[in-house]
C-alpha cells in the first residue's frame, strides 16, 4: 500500500482523528438544567471549595493535553506547530483506543521555554496530565523540568520517557536471551537527544554501569568543547573509561548498540565488530541506523527498531497509554523514575521466559494485556512512592 497516498485520502476524509462527545442527555428542558444552568452550579460552586473536586465533577481526571512546538515532529523536523497537528491528533487518538483516555492537541506557536511553559501552566488545571510530544532538545528537558516544579499533575516527555521504558523493556529481554547481565555488558548510545539522554538515565537506574554515548561529533567525554551543557551533563555519569573518538571507534567490542540518531549511520563493519552474541537497537524512523537483517548478517545475535514491518518492534505506543492510565487512576502528582521502571517490567514481563527468542522480546502494541499489566504497575508504584492521591 502507498500509505502516503492513502493517508492524504482519508485525512481529508476524517477531517480530524478524535471527536467531542457528551455522555448527558440533553433533549428536554429538565436535561438542560441539570447538565447546564442553573443546576451546573452547584458543582462550580463545589469545586471553587475544594478545587480537588475537579477530579470528581469533570472529565479533568481523564484528559491528557498533548503538547507540541512542532520543532521535532517524527523524522520530519521543526515543521511548525500547524504542521504537526496530525500526529498529535493521532497520539490523542491512541491514548482513545488503547487505554479510554481522553486526550487533547495543543500545538503552541513559540520555541520560547518560558512561554510555552507559561502557556501549559495557565492551561493545566483543565487537564489530568500533560504529554510533552516532538519538541526539540535540548529545549525538551528544560521545558519538563520547570513543568515539573509547577505542576501538581503528571508531567511526561514521551520522546524521552516513552522510548525509554520500552527499549529498557526489549533490554532487559534481550539480555536473557543472550545470557549477559545488565551490569556486566558495554553498551554504545549512538543519540545525545531526547530519546537518547532518557535511555541512558534509565538503563543506569536498572543497573548498566559502562555505556558511552555518542553524538555526531564523537562520544561524549569530559573536557569536549563541542558539547552543550546537556550533553556535558551526561558526560560526567557516562564513560567511565574515559573513551574518545567516533561512533567507529567506540563501538568496538560493544555489547549492546543503541541508536536514537540518523539513517544508515551503522555499517555491517562496525557491527560485526562488536562482542559476541550483540543487541542492536537501531531507531532511528523511519529509516534506521542500520536495516535488521544488515545488522543479523554482520553478526548481531537480537535486532530491534522502530519500524512495524521489521520483528521486535520498540514503539512508544506500548506504554504511554498504560503509563497515563496507571498515572490517572491514581491521580498521580508525577511520573517519577519508579513508575517507568515498573512499567518497563510490566512490559517485558508479558512474554513469558519460554517464549523468549531472538525475534520475540517484546509484545505487540494490539497485545490486550500490555496497558492493563502496564497500568497497574505503574499504579502500585505511584502509591509505593507517596505520590498517588487516590
Amino acid at each position: 500500500m502507498d500509505y502516503s497516498k492513502k493517508a492524504l485520502e482519508m485525512h481529508e476524509k476524517w477531517r480530524g482523528k478524535i471527536r467531542i462527545e457528551t455522555p448527558c442527555p440533553l433533549e428536554s428542558r429538565d436535561e438542560l438544567s441539570v447538565a447546564y444552568t442553573p443546576g451546573v452550579a452547584a458543582p462550580c460552586l463545589e469545586i471553587q471549595k475544594d478545587p480537588e473536586k475537579s477530579f470528581a465533577y469533570t472529565r479533568r481526571g481523564n484528559l491528557v493535553a498533548v503538547v507540541t512546538d512542532g520543532t521535532a515532529v517524527l523524522g520530519l523536523g521543526d515543521i511548525g506547530p500547524e504542521a504537526g497537528m496530525p500526529v498529535m491528533e493521532g497520539k490523542c487518538a491512541l491514548f482513545k483506543a488503547f487505554a479510554g483516555v481522553d486526550a487533547f492537541p495543543l500545538c503552541v506557536r513559540s520555541k520560547d521555554v518560558d512561554e510555552i511553559v507559561h502557556a501549559v501552566e495557565l492551561i493545566a488545571g483543565s487537564f489530568g496530565g500533560i504529554n510533552l510530544e516532538d519538541i526539540a532538545a535540548p529545549r525538551c528537558f528544560e521545558v519538563e523540568r520547570k513543568l515539573k516544579e509547577r505542576l501538581d499533575i503528571p508531567v511526561f516527555h514521551d520522546d524521552q520517557h516513552g522510548t525509554a521504558v520500552v527499549t529498557v523493556a526489549a533490554m532487559i529481554n534481550a539480555l536473557k536471551v543472550v545470557h549477559k547481565e545488565i551490569g556486566e555488558v558495554s553498551a554504545v548510545v549512538n543519540g545525545a537527544g531526547a530519546a537518547g539522554t532518557a535511555c541512558t538515565r534509565l538503563l543506569m537506574a536498572l543497573g548498566l554501569r559502562n555505556v558511552v554515548v555518542c553524538d555526531k561529533q564523537g562520544a561524549l567525554c569530559p573536557g569536549e568543547e563541542w558539547m552543550t551543557p546537556a550533553q556535558a551533563e551526561l558526560a560526567e555519569i557516562t564513560n567511565p573509561e574515559r573513551k574518545r573518538g567516533t561512533l567507529a571507534d567506540v563501538i568496538k567490542g560493544a555489547d549492546v548498540f543503541m541508536g536514537f540518531s540518523a539513517p544508515g549511520c551503522v555499517t555491517k563493519e562496525m557491527v560485526g565488530s562488536m562482542a559476541g552474541d550483540a543487541i542492536v537497537f537501531a531507531c532511528a524512523n523511519p529509516t534506521p541506523e542500520i536495516f535488521p537483517d544488515e545488522a543479523k548478517a554482520a553478526g548481531a545475535r537480537v535486532v530491534g527498531s522502530g519500524r512495524s514491518d521489521c520483528v521486535n518492534q520498540i514503539n512508544n505506543v506500548l506504554c504511554f497509554p498504560g503509563i497515563f492510565r496507571g498515572a490517572l487512576d491514581v491521580r498521580a502528582r508525577e511520573i517519577n523514575e519508579e513508575m517507568k521502571l515498573a512499567a518497563a517490567r510490566a512490559l517485558a514481563g508479558i512474554i513469558p521466559e519460554g517464549e523468549l527468542s531472538d525475534e520475540n522480546i517484546i509484545p505487540s502494541a494490539f497485545n490486550k494485556e500490555v496497558v492493563p499489566a502496564i497500568a497497574a504497575a505503574v499504579a502500585e508504584a505511584a502509591r509505593e512512592t507517596g505520590v498517588a492521591r487516590a
